[in-house]
């Protein structure tokens, strides 16, 4: 195999890439809006059960990726199963899914630097979709996209130790709120808030934080986005991947309920009137120090660059290999001479985060359900992908082999495609918007002209993997 890719990531290096991409900013900024949707306990049952079908999804994962140990992860291992008009709808849909999360935290970001800096917004510019637009915050996420940018371009190895230092310093934020929570939180915050609703109607609840939680949880398929990167034993790589799904969800659950535990619902109801940011006001309560609040905002800063970084990792390698294989325009798929880095890749993720901030908090939202249906789709086609090469490709070297693979991969194929259902079925409470289906649609307009475009220019070399 060509390595066109320094191997330099270490087990270390590709838990916290893809820990810190699952962690990001979502549990400061949508902790208050979960609890209400569904309660404490019921957040966290939609959790464990997003959990539940990231894991199915992420063994199918762990046996895919040291058996094909190449940049770009899905994109190789649907066009083994399905060839490459499958291979372009499943990395297609990856990229948006990669797009939206980087989109998503530039975005956040000038709303992290208002709650530390009350009097930060100036230069008010226009108002869109009930959302103010401010020159500052233009400004901070553009002076944040190119210094992500300029560290990934320098290496995967410069890129993994920032990472590393960010990601501890959360994990650090998170488990303070949590042991304050314990000591200084009351069971009787929880009345009223442990599950909304009753019946069909609390199922329902649960299931709107549920079909959310895979947005806030992928972050792990960053890992096989490297694979040429990684120096460690492959069979170790599979274990690492499960291991950061594991730790998502228990980190995401803990929080949640350290905020329901220091905080009552009128408390997070008028959180949420306010800033929004729930989980800094619960850690103000249980500190009784507004400083504390905005240390645990600080973490969630780190957070954000944390996804950021891994997602415009993941993105670029996406788009690199697609490029590579003729699916979209060659010039995606140039390398840095000196870095051995996606350069234009790179460089294309940065310029869609640099221009989300434009469109106003409330793409917040469009985003993140569309990135997510996005998400669900490409998880859909790798568990069929993972039951297919089982069938088409049975002697195929698999340093990691997943035991009753016939249950794993049916069962991970049937929990994202619901996943995806649920984002097209109206009224299942979870239903696309229509500014999502915009997002969505456009995004697939596009992959039609590549597809067309390439299919006519390359002819048989289209979609071809390079070995």
């Amino acid at each position: 195999m060509e390595h066109r890719f320094k191997k330099v990531m270490s087990a270390m290096d590709i838990l916290v890439l893809a820990f810190g991409a699952m962690i990001g900013w979502g549990w400061v900024v949508s902790s208050g809006r979960w609890i209400q949707n569904a309660g404490v306990i019921g957040t966290v049952i939609g959790f464990i059960i997003g959990g539940i079908m990231i894991y199915f999804v992420g063994m199918t994962y762990a046996e895919l990726t040291p058996a094909m140990p190449k940049v770009g992860g899905e994109h190789v291992f649907s066009y083994k199963a399905f060839g490459p008009t499958g291979s372009f709808v499943c990395t297609w849909a990856l990229i948006l899914s990669y797009i939206g999360v980087v989109c998503f935290e530039a975005v956040s970001l000038p709303t992290i630097v208002q709650y530390i800096f009350p009097s930060f917004s100036k230069g008010y510019m226009y108002t869109i979709a009930d959302s103010d637009v401010y020159l500052t915050g233009i400004l901070i996420a553009a002076v944040f996209t190119v210094g992500i940018i300029v560290i990934n371009i320098l290496g995967i190895k410069a890129a993994s130790v920032f990472q590393t230092v960010l990601t501890v310093a959360i994990v650090g934020v998170g488990v303070v709120l949590v042991v304050a929570s314990a000591i200084n939180g009351k069971a009787s915050n929880l009345d009223e808030q442990v599950i909304v609703g009753e019946g069909i109607g609390s199922v329902k609840n649960i299931l709107s934080v549920a079909v959310v939680a895979p947005f806030f949880l992928f972050g792990f398929d960053v890992i096989p986005q490297v694979a040429e990167e990684i120096k460690i034993p492959l069979k170790k790589v599979a274990r690492v991947l499960l291991m950061s799904i594991i730790c998502a969800v228990c980190f995401y659950g803990l929080v949640v309920f350290a905020v329901g535990y220091a905080l009552s619902s009128l408390e997070i109801s008028e959180a949420m009137q306010g800033a929004g940011l729930v989980t800094a006001t619960a850690m103000e309560k249980v500190f009784n120090s507004t400083v504390m609040a905005k240390v645990l905002i600080i973490g969630g800063l780190c957070g954000v660059i944390t996804s950021w970084n891994s997602f415009l990792i993941g993105g670029s390698r996406a788009i690199f290999s697609m490029a590579e294989s003729k699916m979209i325009p060659g010039r995606f798929a140039s390398l840095n001479k000196k870095y051995n880095t996606p350069v234009n890749a790179l460089l294309l993720v940065g310029v869609l985060s640099f221009a989300a901030p434009f469109f106003g908090r409330t793409m917040l939202v469009w985003i993140s359900d569309a990135a997510s249906f996005a998400c669900c789709l490409a998880y859909c086609m790798v568990s069929l992908s993972f039951l297919i090469l089982r069938k088409k490709e049975p002697k195929m070297d698999r340093p990691y082999k997943v035991k009753h693979y016939k249950f794993v991969g049916i069962t991970a194929s049937l929990l994202s495609g619901f996943m995806v259902a649920m984002y097209l079925i109206p009224g299942s409470g979870s239903t696309l918007t229509i500014q999502e289906l915009m997002i969505v649609g456009c995004w697939t307009l596009l992959g039609i002209v590549f597809y067309i475009m390439c299919k006519v220019k390359y002819k048989h070399e289209f979609g071809k993997i390079k070995e």
